[in-house]
């Protein structure tokens, strides 16, 4: 069956998934171009309904790198606003918690903040967005598309409107074609389109799995 003509959009770089770390890439990137003078079109395309919609967890956050990449965030709002304050390392067993007397050096806290990573990721889509990064949630990126020499040229985002039986319902739209000169991957450990990357590149031969 013949693929419906898609829409396609042009960036200088892609980001795919709206994570911490496709966020921070895509802040740097306007930061320095911005720094320098030039126009450069950065796009994010997030499979979530809306930014932080699949960062479900809390977390323990060092705030060195955020120090760097923005360091007047406590004046801009981030939500990082209760402190680590107390370090307990416990032993279970089955039936009982017991308490450490010693507590390793890489589990200190002092200075960490206890967060939400979804509302850190929506703070900084909204960053990012100042600095004049698109963000478009809600497009899974579905395929990615190489040129004629093999080479990532950016992603298409998948139909919408298909049906429970696989066929256009009424509401039916085709997916985008996104291209850009740079395409950076942040889709997390299990992304589904990095996982082709790497068989189609062979990036996992002869290296530790972790």
């Amino acid at each position: 069956m013949a693929r419906d003509p898609r829409e396609v959009m042009e960036y200088d770089v892609l980001v795919v998934g709206a994570g911490p770390s496709g966020l921070s890439a895509a802040i740097r990137l306007k930061q320095l171009a911005n720094e320098a003078g030039q126009e450069l079109s950065v796009c994010v395309v997030e499979k979530g309904s809306e930014v932080g919609a699949h960062l479900l967890s809390g977390a323990v956050f060092e705030p060195h790198a955020l120090d760097e990449l923005i360091p007047d965030w406590k004046d801009k709002g981030a939500p990082l606003t209760t402190p680590a304050r107390e370090d307990r390392f416990l032993y279970l067993t089955e039936t009982k918690a017991l308490k450490s007397p010693f507590t390793p050096p890489q589990m200190h806290n002092h200075g960490n903040y206890i967060i939400s990573l979804g509302n850190l990721a929506r703070w900084m889509a909204g960053q990012a967005e100042e600095l004049g990064v698109e963000i478009y949630p809600g497009f899974a990126a579905a395929e990615v598309l190489y040129d004629d020499g093999g080479a990532v040229k950016g992603v298409a985002t998948g139909d919408m409107g298909i049906g429970k039986d696989g066929e256009k319902t009424a509401n039916y739209t085709p997916g985008m074609e996104l291209h850009a000169k740079q395409t950076i991957f942040a889709e997390g450990c299990r992304g589904s389109l990095t996982k082709t990357l790497f068989e189609r590149f062979n990036l996992r031969d002869g290296v530790d799995p972790q």
